[in-house]
């Protein structure tokens, strides 16, 4: 455990480096923040956290920089502030642009993305909704036309998924009324990523006088597990990394760079821990991948009525503005969760 001055001196670099991302030494340190000891006891301070693996001394530097040993520390302080609050009138300015450009689910993640990115300055990743493990909460026949039927499914967040299938002759609504309540009788409550699992156990053998329309039905079913499955990513302003001195180098920079463009790996990270963690940070050296042992990657999620479905995130070198950015993560995953209770109840 760092005492008070020691957490004063290492903190007074971590944001130095992250402003000037340059190595900073006892006297400028002195001279900049209110440390309140002379560059001598600061210097001994210094030493003493480079020894405890805090700080790391570049070659060509007397100067100091902070370890991914000392972001860690900084930024599980950060997560366990309780004044770190969302800024009303910033919230509703964000509000109102991502809900006047986003009349769908996908604009609105996009949009999402590219405001999130342009407030930060760093690359934003959005995952879509992950319904997989939602489950059903009513599943209603209705017929559109002579020969087309509407097929609803409900989950229990209350998103609607809809699809329109042909059949090969009329059919009452007296019939598609009997399907739809043998369904809900079967599948109400019933995880999504358990359907098919259901469907395949001889559905057709418990309502047989039936069983045409049924062979339309389980198919559009279980095609609503694959889409239930299939999570997309948006991403905005992989450029923006170039800004920093961090990937000047162009190998680093390529490094990266290919790293964002594999979809499946940024949806691996994505998603690999648990969605209900509302501020995860995951720093340089903790990253699995190579490609991002200097980056670190900040997520929040987003949510309909307390479930999480998805996840924001943003990407960039191991010195991030952690303070500011857990505030504005924070601010967009409240957005977004309201502006999707709102398309969903509409």
């Amino acid at each position: 455990m760092l005492d008070e001055r020691k957490l004063k001196v290492l903190y007074a670099i971590i944001n130095s480096y992250i402003i000037s991302a340059e190595p900073i030494g006892s006297r400028t340190l002195s001279k900049h923040y209110d440390i309140g000891v002379s560059p001598a006891t600061i210097r001994n301070e210094m030493s003493d956290l480079e020894e405890l693996g805090l700080l790391n001394k570049p070659h060509s530097s007397a100067g100091r920089v902070p370890s991914d040993k000392a972001y860690r520390l900084y930024v599980d302080s950060l997560l366990n502030l309780n004044n770190i609050s969302i800024d009303e009138e910033k919230k509703q300015k964000v509000k109102s642009i991502l809900f006047s450009e986003s009349q769908e689910v996908d604009q609105l993640l996009q949009t999402s993305a590219r405001v999130l990115s342009e407030i930060t300055n760093y690359t934003a990743l959005v995952i879509s909704p992950h319904l997989e493990n939602s489950r059903i909460k009513h599943i209603q026949l209705l017929q559109v036309s002579s020969n087309q039927i509407l097929l609803v499914i409900v989950n229990n967040s209350d998103i609607i998924k809809s699809t329109i299938f042909k059949v090969d002759s009329p059919t009452s609504s007296n019939q598609l009324n009997t399907i739809s309540n043998f369904l809900n009788e079967k599948l109400n409550g019933l995880p999504l990523n358990k359907l098919k699992d259901v469907l395949n156990m001889g559905l057709l053998d418990e309502l047989y006088e039936y069983k045409d329309l049924l062979n339309k039905v389980i198919p559009v079913l279980n095609e609503s597990v694959y889409e239930a499955e299939d999570v997309e990513l948006y991403y905005e302003g992989v450029a923006r990394l170039l800004n920093y001195p961090e990937y000047k180098d162009i190998n680093k920079a390529k490094t990266i760079l290919s790293f964002i463009e594999d979809k499946d790996k940024v949806l691996e990270i994505l998603l690999k821990e648990n969605l209900g963690n509302e501020i995860q940070i995951v720093i340089g050296e903790e990253n699995v991948y190579d490609q991002l042992k200097e980056s670190s990657i900040v997520t929040a999620t987003y949510s309909i009525d307390g479930k999480t479905i998805g996840k924001i995130g943003l990407l960039g070198p191991t010195r991030m503005d952690y303070y500011n950015l857990i505030n504005t993560l924070r601010l967009f995953s409240v957005n977004i969760s309201e502006i999707l209770e709102m398309v969903f109840r509409k």
